[in-house]
């Protein structure tokens, strides 16, 4: 096969010696022809040959030498959902997953067991989506792909298929309950006739068999036809040799070795077990059903000076939206008229409702709770941060984890393990024991005991359950792998500004000179500041607007950047500024230095105000901690994880941040451009690290972290880049994900603990013929049963 060239858009690389790291790294790799990186543009260019490497293996190296692959800005790459039926069991997503990920043109796909969804990474230039398609069509599984949202909160697709299960499981359970009580009642030596009659029992095992168990049937000549195997061979060989075998024996005279009992009660336990598992399955999905059913379902607009009810559908960006106390917001918003206290528990966690002024943003789904609002649209219908949520959700409960793999590799190669096995056990006990009967019956149990589903459904059930959870909690875990790293953090790196500061200045001191008191420094220096255009003026004029309302506006207004303002009023000079600035305009400041320098020791800014040509008074402006943050910080540390603040202050200044909410190492005097190396340094010593952060400034080191967090109050560029978002801005909100990690890794590493001991244990004492067909089959249809519902552990998780 010809080469295939590629490129790679790569983040997280500062200089030369990133870019010739990267390249070496591709130019090293087998398959690869040639590879060249290019800084300026932050792409790599590769030619290389696909039968010997795929692009998803050039983007993991990449990764592994500590860079960022970022989505292609071209549209290079398609990303589509398709819809797979007939998955019954983990065998058969591994060999879709496999027969996909080895087909050119396709970057990358990952099948979900659990959601029957097929996430697929193409190239439209090599390979069509019909293509694709027709590629997991010829395995023997109907596809079609779907659009983002075609399939709903509460797939009727899903709902059918239960109600389906319960039918035929009714229906078998009738069938096969004569079938059971008459073995028990042999166990006792009691006789009843009928039940006994051979015929009686083929009468009533054929439907089962056949009819009932055609699903079986339909799944396994599907998975024979393209080549490989699943769970339902192993049910098909199992109830068809014990069926068919007890048929021949009566055709024989031989009343006595029948088991059409053990076919017939076979098929009925593992309907049963598909039908709990189904039901379990479906309850993991319930965060997101939750989610979606917080959008109302029409909008009160107001257009052309009316109110009218609209369906959510109609409304458009642009209109006036009218709630009313107790009403939920319907889309994204800017409040234009009316105060009231919002409610945004569901979206962000946070319990306390949120005061909402002219100017505020309001997000859908949000409960307005006691005044009337109006407000502007903003975003809707798929924009809307709700819709982001439960896209973001989706997209996280349909990726598969790096502790997946193992089960996947297995999945495998299970199947066409377990028949060689069943068929070494046929023939070890018929030349042993010389009995067929004996034979039949163990590698019946054999057959039917061996459970995939349990391997598969191990990790996509705890990441489901999990990032639900987290997304109920405000927290929204963008992939399986993040949630999989995120227990393994030893560093969390917190940038200051935004972070643990409110990254909004607040007036925090007034000290009153001379003949001055404090009120009155605070409405001469409000006065002076309204016209200010800098944060530290405009928090002084904040502070003075709340206490004294209205202010006049400042007279001859002058601004000198970087230093200080001037203007007057009431006839007075007045003049703000740092100590320079009152130097040069020879205002003595030597009675207040020392109050300047213990403010400013604190962390604070203090500012000069002046009036006539006098020192009156000392002004400091801080950026304020965030509430929890004090909290948030020692819960991360009582965890044992190191704690790094990272900020582009002076180093007593951070300092004086970091002693107010307990923190050791300062990482000071750091450009938002070399925030990147300095996590990339931590990273370098061993150490898994997790960057906190919320401006543009902090997306080059989100990215480059192990794995970035970014606060939800922050810009659009870091909630994008980083793999987990706190909607709420708490910090408190790092500590709970990782505690979600670590229980659903916890709940994960049981899952494959038990179905790797189930499968490594039944299997030979059914080989043993220690176990009967029926007593096997149960055991196989509570092993995938018993996963999901240890997943289902999680939706107790409490932050």
């Amino acid at each position: 096969m010809e080469e295939i060239k590629s490129t790679i858009k790569i983040g997280g690389m500062s200089c030369a010696a990133c870019s010739a790291r990267v390249e070496k790294k591709l130019n090293n790799l087998p398959g690869v022809k040639q590879a060249q990186v290019n800084l300026l543009s932050n792409k790599a260019t590769t030619f290389y040959d696909p039968e010997i490497i795929k692009l998803s293996d050039l983007e993991e190296a990449i990764r592994q030498i500590g860079y960022e692959v970022l989505p292609e800005e071209d549209g290079n790459y398609i990303n589509a959902t398709l819809a797979i039926e007939g998955m019954s069991c983990a065998a058969c997503s591994a060999r879709i997953d496999k027969k996909l990920n080895s087909t050119p043109g396709v970057v990358n796909a990952s099948v979900n067991l659990l959601t029957n969804l097929a996430k697929v990474k193409y190239d439209p230039q090599l390979i069509s989506i019909d293509e694709v398609e027709k590629v997991v069509d010829k395995l023997g599984y109907p596809t079609h792909w779907i659009e983002q949202r075609e399939h709903p909160i509460d797939s009727p697709d899903k709902n059918t298929e239960i109600k389906k299960l319960k039918f035929l499981l009714g229906a078998s359970a009738i069938l096969a309950f004569p079938l059971i009580l008459n073995m028990v009642l042999m166990l006792f030596d009691i006789r009843v006739s009928f039940l006994h009659n051979p015929y009686w029992q083929l009468a009533l095992a054929t439907p089962v068999q056949f009819i009932i168990g055609y699903r079986f049937y339909r799944s396994a000549f599907l998975a024979l036809r393209s080549g490989g195997s699943n769970m339902d061979v192993l049910v098909v060989l199992g109830t068809t040799a014990a069926y068919f075998y007890s048929l021949y024996n009566i055709s024989q005279g031989e009343m006595h070795n029948i088991y059409f009992e053990a076919s017939a009660t076979i098929i009925t336990l593992i309907l049963l077990g598909k039908y709990l598992e189904e039901r379990a399955k479906n309850k993991t999905s319930e965060a997101i059903r939750v989610l979606g059913s917080l959008q109302p379902r029409s909008a009160r607009v107001v257009r052309q000076g009316e109110e009218m009810d609209l369906p959510i559908e109609e409304v458009r960006t642009g209109d006036l939206v009218v709630i009313r106390p107790g009403e939920r917001i319907p889309v994204d918003g800017i409040v234009e008229e009316g105060h009231s206290a919002v409610d945004e528990s569901m979206l962000t966690g946070e319990s306390l409702p949120v005061e909402k002024r002219p100017g505020d943003p309001v997000v859908g789904a949000s409960i307005n709770k006691n005044g009337s609002l109006k407000f502007v649209v903003t975003r809707t219908g798929q924009d809307t941060t709700l819709a982001q949520i439960i896209r973001i959700v989706e997209e996280a409960q349909g990726s598969k984890a790096p502790v997946q793999k193992i089960a996947d590799q297995v999945s495998g190669i299970f199947v066409p393990a377990v028949m060689g096995v069943a068929l070494l056990t046929f023939i070890l006990q018929y030349w042993i024991k010389a009995d067929i009967t004996i034979a039949v019956t163990t590698a019946v149990a054999v057959l039917v005991i061996a459970c995939p589903c349990a391997l598969g459904l191990a990790t996509p059930t705890a990441i489901m359950v999990g990032t639900g959870k987290g997304a109920e909690n405000g927290l929204l875990i963008k992939g399986g792998g993040f949630l999989e790293l995120l227990h393994k953090v030893d560093v969390v790196v917190l940038d200051k500004t935004g972070t643990i500061t409110r990254g909004k200045p607040a007036l925090t001191d007034i000290i009153a000179l001379g003949s001055y008191e404090g009120d009155e420094v605070l409405r001469w220096a409000g006065i002076l500041e309204k016209h200010s255009e800098h944060p530290l003026g405009e928090a002084i004029y904040a502070s003075a607007r709340e206490h004294y309302g209205n202010l006049p506006d400042p007279e001859d207004f002058k601004n000198y950047p970087g230093q200080g303002v001037m203007g007057k009023s009431a006839n007075q000079a007045l003049a703000i500024g740092n100590r320079s600035f009152m130097h040069s305009q020879a205002i003595d400041t030597a009675g207040a230095e020392e109050q300047a320098r213990l403010l400013e020791e604190a962390g604070k800014t203090a500012m000069y105000l002046a009036i006539d040509g006098k020192l009156a008074g000392l002004l400091a402006v801080a950026d304020t901690i965030k509430e929890n943050a004090l909290a948030a910080i020692q819960a991360l540390k009582d965890m044992g994880l190191e704690v790094y603040m990272i900020s582009g202050d002076n180093q007593r200044t951070a300092q004086a941040i970091a002693r107010q909410v307990g923190i050791e190492t300062v990482l000071a005097e750091v450009l938002p451009e070399k925030k990147a190396e300095e996590v990339e340094k931590i990273r370098q010593s061993g150490k898994i690290a997790a960057m906190v952060g919320d401006g543009i400034n902090d997306a080059p080191a989100l990215a480059t972290a192990d794995i970035g967090i970014a606060i939800g109050s922050g810009t659009d560029v870091a909630m994008e880049t980083a793999g987990i978002v706190l909607m709420s801005g708490d910090l408190r909100g790092i500590s709970a994900a990782i505690k979600l990690s670590r229980q659903t890794m916890r709940i994960i590493k049981q899952n494959l603990f038990w179905a790797f001991f189930y499968n490594s244990i039944g299997i030979p004492f059914a080989a043993l013929g220690f176990l009967s067909p029926v007593i096997a089959g149960a055991a196989m249809a509570f092993s995938s049963v018993s996963v999901v519902s240890n997943s289902l552990r999680l939706r107790r998780f409490e932050p």
